[in-house]
């Protein structure tokens, strides 16, 4: 399936990683399901998951926590949380592919216009996703959780790649799978893509 862009002339490609580039989600929601376990918590479903789509793992831990009532020494620490959660995306990452509609755009795009990656994964997941693929290389810039104050729905990350890139925001185009995205861009004043996640793959 290609994917329709909206009309423009676009100066630079954004693109969230996860779920955008690397059809990553179902294997990021076993490494929560997994790592919440080993730290009390059973009660993680997909809604919940996808529902946070776009946010730091820091802030959804956070989520979790008082959601829960998680508080003190109760609460789900995030610094060790992380560090299991990516020891075990890692260790699924030979399963890792991609999303076919967004790698034919990033072939047919590389070398006329920049690309920026805007995630709210750590850097060396988003750093093992794109090697797992071959495309590390293609990325003018990376910016990932740790660059910006605020995550998305802020429009900070990609105000953040706008300018790292030298390109206006207006003249940027977004591609994102979570809602939070495409409200970031919208916010950034960028045109953006909707891509489909797997549920909605699948019922299509």
């Amino acid at each position: 399936m290609t994917l329709q862009l909206p009309p423009g002339d676009f100066a630079a490609y954004l693109f969230d990683c996860d779920g955008t580039i690397v059809d990553s989600m179902p294997l990021h929601f076993v490494a929560w399901v997994k790592a919440l376990a080993e730290f009390g918590c059973n009660d993680f479903t997909q809604e919940f998951f996808y529902s946070m789509g776009g946010v730091p793992i820091a802030g959804v831990v956070d989520a979790i926590n008082r959601r829960d009532g998680r508080f003190g020494d109760q609460a789900i620490p995030a610094e060790p949380f992380m560090l299991r959660y990516d020891e075990i995306y890692f260790s699924m990452l030979p399963d890792l592919t991609g999303v076919p509609e967004v790698l034919e755009v990033i072939h047919a795009a590389h070398g006329e216009i920049p690309f920026a990656v805007v995630s709210g994964s750590t850097r060396e997941s988003v750093t093992k996703s794109l090697e797992a693929l071959g495309i590390l290389g293609l990325f003018d810039t990376l910016v990932c959780a740790g660059d910006y104050a605020h995550g998305k729905p802020s429009p900070e990350p990609f105000l953040l790649a706008a300018s790292r890139l030298g390109v206006e925001p207006t003249k940027c185009l977004v591609f994102e799978d979570a809602e939070a995205g495409i409200r970031a861009a919208t916010a950034a004043g960028m045109a953006s893509v909707r891509i489909a996640q797997p549920h909605e793959r699948v019922a299509a």
